[in-house]
């Protein structure tokens, strides 16, 4: 196997399986839930366990459409509280390799701009800077850019030792709303 450093983002979700797929997406919905529902954590522990079992059949639509409903209208009005819904709102309700990668890689675009945003930095160039640092060239990335390609990667990694390595997915996806919630919090405090 390749180590993860080797490889681009891009070039991981391009040979993921399908439980690498939602394993990542679900990850990057995962850590920037804060921005939806501060308090939403264990809001997508069933989709969790449906990527443990493989998500045949009914199991991940379902887990992925109780989510959406349960967190339909959180967030109101709050600053990029509707990235995280169309995420959310996006998860193929299929468990099938093209829907999950198209999905995988939307929810990696999306997770690494919105922490970008939080990085200080001209908007200009966020979007350049994001592509970049999925192909792999991370100079000019702030620290939560930096560290949200980082779990990206990990997570991608992780989740092709199958159903144990998503116990390290999951521990990552729960660092990184930890550090994404704090920055958010300190940010509103100041401002």
């Amino acid at each position: 196997m390749t180590s993860a450093t080797s490889r681009s983002l891009l070039e991981m979700i391009a040979l993921a399986d399908e439980r690498g797929l939602a394993a990542a997406g679900l990850a990057c919905l995962d850590r920037c839930l804060p921005l939806l529902d501060p308090d939403a954590a264990d809001v997508l522990r069933p989709a969790w366990a449906a990527v443990a079992r493989g998500g045949g059949g009914a199991a991940w639509g379902e887990a992925v459409g109780k989510a959406g409903a349960e967190l339909d209208g959180a967030g109101g009005a709050a600053p990029h509280a509707g990235d995280v819904r169309a995420m959310l709102g996006a998860a193929p309700a299929d468990w099938a390799e093209e829907p999950l990668r198209a999905w995988a890689d939307a929810c990696s675009a999306a997770a690494l701009t919105l922490h970008a945003r939080y990085d200080a930095g001209a908007e200009s160039e966020r979007a350049a800077l994001v592509e970049r640092c999925r192909a792999g060239e991370t100079e000019g990335a702030g620290p939560l850019l930096a560290g949200e390609l980082r779990r990206q990667q990990a997570v991608l990694e992780s989740a092709e030792h199958g159903p144990t390595g998503l116990r390290r997915a999951r521990d990552l996806s729960t660092e990184g709303r930890r550090v994404l919630k704090a920055v958010v919090s300190r940010r509103a405090r100041t401002a």
